[in-house]
């Protein structure tokens, strides 16, 4: 019983901690283009040819 002392304090702060994280990336733009980062995948125009070694 006393252990819950400890663990239920430790878990409020956990998740605090993961809710002022989502927070702060909402905030900073983190969501704003989702479509983006799945088409960037796909292009490859910015890729270099590998260098051949002789």
């Amino acid at each position: 019983m006393t252990s819950l002392l400890f663990l239920i304090p430790a878990a409020l702060c956990l998740g605090g901690a993961g809710l002022a994280a989502f927070l702060w990336a909402l905030k900073s733009g983190q969501y704003e283009d989702l479509e983006g980062a799945a088409l960037r995948v796909l292009d490859d125009t910015d890729i270099e040819a590998p260098k051949r070694r002789r």
